[in-house]
């Protein structure tokens, strides 16, 4: 409740003394500029970096792998241009932060640090042993190839 209050009310009123003091320091009209131009630099880079990482993650998936840097790659340049369409100053600097590779890196880390710290993945299903008993359970498997008609391929 304490987050929703800070994202909803806090944050803005930092974003609005901030815009005032931008204006106060410079111009209305540079103010207006900078939230304008920044606007449209988001909405540009949603376009641009988002086909990129897009991208990105098919070629992850080509290649066999699990695209999991891409895809946060491509969530956080998803978040940085909302940030940066959004009016304000300090949205701005935190979306521009998202936009450069090793600040990309450093909140990659700590995310999996905040996930790996909040959640743990378990996978139980009724009648299996438990997590105690199932290390010492060896588990042997094979793969049969069928066609759909029941009759074996031949083999190679």
């Amino acid at each position: 409740m304490a987050w929703l209050f800070l994202l909803l009310t806090v944050i803005p009123l930092i974003e609005l003394t901030l815009l005032l003091t931008l204006g106060k320091f410079t111009s209305v009209t540079f103010t207006l500029a900078f939230v304008i131009l920044t606007g449209i630099f988001g909405a540009v880079l949603l376009r641009y970096q988002g086909l990129f990482a897009w991208r990105n993650v098919q070629r992850d998936l080509r290649e066999g792998r699990m695209p999991t840097d891409s895809l946060l790659d491509g969530l956080m340049i998803v978040i940085a241009a909302v940030l940066l369409i959004t009016p304000g100053v300090l949205t701005d600097l935190v979306g521009i932060t998202l936009l450069i590779p090793p600040c990309r890196r450093f909140y990659r880390l700590l995310l999996a640090r905040w996930f790996k710290a909040r959640f743990q993945l378990r996978s139980t299903f009724p009648g299996e042993p438990g997590p105690a008993d199932r290390r010492s359970q060896v588990i042997d498997s094979y793969v049969v190839d069928q066609r759909s008609d029941g009759t074996q391929p031949p083999a190679t």
